[in-house]
C-alpha cells in the first residue's frame, strides 16, 4: 500500500519538491496527495499545480470565523494521509494536529537537535548566523517528529557537516540546504520502510 503524504508549507516547499522528485525517481514509495498553505502567495501553490496535487490555501484571512487547526487536520484526513511533512511552515503545530496524527508529522531543522539552535525564533537564516557567531565546529540538519514544543519532537535521523575555517552564515545555508535534501529522503526512506 502506498504512504500518502500531506505537505504544509508557508513558502517555496523545496523540502516538498525534495520528497517529490523523489518519489518519481522510485526513490520513495509513497504519494503526495494534498499541499496546505496558510500563504496565499506561496511559490508551493504553483509547484502544487505543476505536479497536479490538490492544494488548499488555510488562513484567518480566508476563513475568519473558523478553527484553522480544525480545519487543517480535516483536509488532511479527508485525503488519508499518513504522514505529515512540514516543508517551511511557519505556524506552531496545534493540538487537533497533532492528536489525529501522533508521530507521523515530521518537520526538518537546520541544525543538529537538541541544542541551543531549536525553540522558538530559531529557524532558516538566524540558525546559521547563532551557529557561525558562536564558532561551533559543527552543524547539521535534524529531521524529527513534532509533538507540543518546538523542535522537541523524536528525531528520526541527524546528518552532520563540519564548518569550514571562513564559513559565513550564508555559505552555511547553502550547504545545509543540499544536506537537507538528502537527510529528507533518507528519513523518509527510514519511516516508510
Amino acid at each position: 500500500m502506498i504512504k500518502k503524504i500531506g505537505i504544509l508549507a508557508s513558502y517555496n516547499g523545496s523540502g516538498f519538491e525534495t520528497i517529490q522528485n523523489a518519489i518519481e525517481d522510485g526513490i520513495l514509495d509513497a504519494k503526495v496527495c494534498v499541499i496546505i498553505t496558510n500563504n496565499s502567495s506561496a511559490g508551493v501553490i504553483n509547484k502544487a499545480k505543476k505536479y497536479g496535487i490538490d492544494s488548499f490555501i488555510v488562513n484567518s484571512k480566508l476563513y475568519p470565523d473558523e478553527n484553522l487547526d480544525l480545519k487543517i487536520t480535516q483536509i488532511l484526513k479527508d485525503y488519508e494521509c499518513d504522514y505529515i511533512f512540514l516543508s517551511g511552515f511557519m505556524k506552531k503545530i496545534e493540538e487537533n494536529l497533532l492528536k489525529a496524527f501522533p508521530k507521523k508529522i515530521i518537520n526538518t531543522h537546520p541544525a543538529i537537535l537538541p541544542s541551543i539552535y531549536g525553540g522558538a525564533g530559531m529557524y532558516g537564516s538566524f540558525v546559521h548566523q547563532a551557529v557561525v557567531k558562536n564558532g561551533e565546529k559543527k552543524s547539521g540538519v535534524t529531521i524529527h517528529y513534532i509533538d507540543e514544543n518546538y523542535d522537541e519532537g523524536e528525531t528520526i535521523l541527524i546528518k552532520e557537516l563540519e564548518l569550514n575555517a571562513d564559513e559565513t552564515a550564508e555559505t552555511l545555508e547553502t550547504r545545509i540546504k543540499d544536506l537537507e535534501k538528502i537527510a529528507i529522503v533518507k528519513a523518509f526512506k527510514k519511516v516508510l520502510a
